[in-house]
Order: structure tokens, then C-alpha cells, then sequence
């Protein structure tokens, strides 16, 4: 049975975790490193793509050629993580959260890896589209072992490391950046950091132990995830909504927030190091919001907390694409906000989504709801050019979408105080 038709839950006391706690750190770190590293990934096309697309479009590296591959690129990745979210959700709760998450991270790195020797940015397209069907599942695998194995009254904290933890690699791609200025001539080196994280799959596979929870349903009968989830009305219902929560700030992150350095690079007042400088502040920003949603969320409940940062995100970002024309010290400063106010509800996901699905679907139901958003955004980033060249336009009118969050929350259960369903 879904949380949905839990009437009286046990005091979350009563659930701990019978791995032991070198295990449970080891879980921790994985799930840290593979979250951090997927970060890291994301952040490195942002920072490469002026000067990689220049290089390979040769003479024809028009402002407008640029723009609109880079729109099809992050389409492509936005799509290959959509699928990554079902399928290695799936893989998840078929074949176990270890081998799935090992697996995964090895897709993502090795793909990125692979960017080195591109001649085209169609190839830079696809890759990116099967780098992030890797990047897509390691997400809703790194929640459900990590809230699996933790005792509950770790779970504001674990969910804020989590949050916090993709929003630390796109701050160590950024500080990179900020170091090597990235030009047409040294882009490709980017490609073999994005290869790194593939050595963490081997520390995975020998030394992380498996979900005890998981382990548990498979001796029970072997899962359908899918099939469990569509026709389960309750379990249909919470991925309905947990699908509208993510995807909200999905919309926002990839429509308007990681927009903004791109945006940096066209505006009066910015230096070489401007991109890179923004970059950090807008990771560092959603490292602290990633931290303190949880908490929030504890404080108060979940509903509360999701209210309150969907209010701050839609102000904060319309103050900065309506008032800002220039880059500046204000410029930096509000970016610093703005990424942690839109990013603080990856800090509140890991801490709800677990809560609204039992152990048999978690990772299923994780992955295509944490994802699904994505493929709106793909499209949203093919039809940017409907707003010409205005990084600006495009920002305000994205950030609208966290209204939505403002009034479909109270729809949603409040899941606080109840433990993981079995």
C-alpha cells in the first residue's frame, strides 16, 4: 500500500536500520560521490559550449548558429535523462540499488568521457543524450539506498547532502573554469575530467552493501515496478504529484537558472572569469538552499516548506531577469539567491519522494518522477528561439512556472513524522 492510505503511522522512532554503520557510511559516501560527479557533468556543456561550438562550426559560429545548438544539445541531454529515470529506476528495483547506481555512473562518465573526440556537435548531442541516461537513474538510486539503509531521524540531513551534493560538482567544474579559461584550443580537456567518476564504480561494487529493505520484497516475490504503479490507484496518484513537484523545479533550473551564465557572456560589465564566477555563485547558493530545505521541511512540514520555496524562487528570479541589465556585483550577489532558493528543493525532494512510495517501487517511482520534468524541459529548450536571443525574456517567463508549485502543493499528502513504507 502507498503512504497515501497510511492512517497511523508509527513514531519514527521505531524505524532504524540494521546495517552497520560502516556500511551505512559507505552507502553515504557513493551515493554523495555519484550525485556530486552527476553535478560535475551537468555543469561542464555550460561551461565548454561557446568555445567547443566555435571550434567545430568553424566559419559558420554565428551568435544565432550557436544559441540554437546548444538548444538541441541540452534538449538531448534533458531527453536521455528522462529515459535514464525509468530505466534505471526499473534496473533498481529488478536487479538491486548497488549494481543499478554502479552502472549508471559508469554510463554517465564514460560517455562524457568520449567527448574528447568529437568533430561535430551532433556528436556532442549524442553523447550527451546517453551520458545522461546514465545521470538520470543515479538520482532516484542514490535516494532510495541511502533512506533505505539510514535510520529515520537522519533523514533531513542525508536528504540536504544529497541535494547539496550535484550543486558541489557543478562549484568544482565552475572553480575549474574560473582557473582554466576555457577557449577553442584546450575545450577537449574538460571531456577527461567528465571521465573521472568511472573509477568510482569499482569502490561500489566491492564495498557498498545492497538495501537490506530491497532485499527484503525480492525474497517476498520478485517486483513489477511498472506495472505496480499504474494499476495501484494510490501509488498512480503520489507519482502524478510527485511528478508536477520535480518537474516544476526542473522547469525552472533548466529554463531559466542554468540560463544565466550563458546570459552572463552577452551582458555590458563581464570579464573572462564572469561565467565561472556566476557559475560558483549560483552552486554555492544551492549547496546552502540544498541544506536547509530539509530542515525546513522538518521544522514545519512538507507542504509548508515546498510553498515557501516556490515563492522565493518565483520572486527572486523575476527580480533578476526584470531589474538586471548589466553584470555586477549586485548581478552576483542575487545569483548567489537565486541558486539557493530554486535549487533548495533538490534538498526537499530526497527528504519527500521516499516517503510517498514503498520499497518494492521506490526507485521506479523516484526515477520517473524526478525525470519526467526533464522531457518538458527538452522541449522547452528546442522552442527557446521563440524568444530570439534574450536570455532575459526567456528567464521571466520560465520562472512563472513556480505559481504552479504555490497552489498545487495542498493537493499533496503531508508525509511528515511517517516512516518509510515497507
Amino acid at each position: 500500500m502507498s503512504q497515501l492510505t497510511t492512517d497511523d503511522p508509527l513514531p519514527l522512532a521505531h524505524e532504524t536500520s540494521r546495517v552497520p554503520s560502516t556500511g551505512k557510511w559507505l552507502v553515504l559516501a557513493a551515493a554523495f560521490l555519484g550525485w556530486m560527479f552527476d553535478g560535475l557533468e551537468m555543469g561542464i556543456f555550460p561551461q565548454i559550449a561557446r568555445s567547443a561550438l566555435g571550434k567545430l562550426l568553424a566559419g559558420h559560429a554565428d551568435e544565432n548558429t550557436i544559441k540554437w545548438w546548444h538548444q538541441v544539445i541540452d534538449a538531448s541531454f534533458l531527453f536521455g535523462a528522462a529515459a535514464g529515470g525509468l530505466v534505471f529506476g526499473w534496473l533498481g528495483d529488478r536487479i538491486g540499488r548497488v549494481r543499478a547506481m554502479a552502472f549508471s555512473i559508469l554510463v554517465y562518465s564514460g560517455f562524457t568521457g568520449l567527448l574528447y573526440f568529437v568533430t561535430s556537435p551532433l556528436q556532442i548531442a549524442g553523447l550527451r543524450f546517453i551520458a545522461a541516461i546514465g545521470m538520470g537513474g543515479e538520482w532516484a538510486l542514490g535516494v532510495a539506498l541511502v533512506m533505505e539503509v539510514w535510520e529515520a531521524k537522519r533523514r533531513p540531513l542525508l536528504a540536504g547532502l544529497i541535494g547539496a551534493a550535484a550543486n558541489v560538482g557543478f562549484v568544482i567544474i565552475g572553480l575549474i573554469g574560473a582557473v582554466i579559461k576555457v577557449n577553442e584550443t584546450n575545450w577537449r580537456i574538460f571531456a577527461i575530467i567528465g571521465a573521472v567518476p568511472a573509477l568510482l564504480t569499482f569502490v561500489i561494487r566491492m564495498f557498498v552493501p545492497e538495501s537490506h529493505k530491497w532485499q527484503e520484497t525480492q525474497k517476498r516475490s520478485p517486483t513489477r515496478p511498472l506495472t505496480e504503479l499504474v494499476q495501484d490507484r494510490p501509488l498512480f496518484k503520489a507519482t502524478l504529484l510527485a511528478i508536477v513537484f520535480a518537474s516544476i523545479a526542473l522547469l525552472g533550473t533548466w529554463g531559466a537558472v542554468q540560463k544565466i551564465p550563458s546570459w552572463v557572456g552577452a551582458l555590458p560589465g563581464h570579464g573572462d572569469s564572469s561565467q565561472g564566477n556566476v557559475q560558483m555563485a549560483l552552486g554555492l547558493g544551492a549547496i546552502i538552499g540544498c541544506m536547509i530545505a530539509p530542515y525546513l521541511a522538518a521544522i514545519f512540514n512538507r507542504r509548508i516548506a515546498y510553498f515557501l520555496l516556490s515563492l522565493g524562487s518565483l520572486i527572486g528570479c523575476e527580480w533578476l531577469f526584470t531589474r538586471f541589465h548589466e553584470y555586477n556585483n549586485g548581478f552576483l550577489a542575487l545569483s548567489f539567491f537565486v541558486g539557493a532558493i530554486t535549487a533548495a528543493v533538490y534538498g526537499w525532494l530526497p527528504l519527500y519522494l521516499p516517503e510517498l512510495f514503498p520499497t518494492r517501487v521506490r526507485a521506479t517511482a523516484q526515477g520517473i518522477a524526478f525525470n519526467f520534468g526533464r522531457i518538458l524541459a527538452g522541449v522547452g529548450a528546442l522552442s527557446g528561439g521563440l524568444l530570439g536571443s534574450d536570455y532575459a525574456k526567456m528567464g521571466a517567463y520560465v520562472s512563472l512556472i513556480y505559481i504552479l508549485g504555490l497552489i498545487l502543493i495542498w493537493f499533496a499528502p503531508e508525509t511528515k513524522g511517517r516512516p518509510l513504507p515497507d
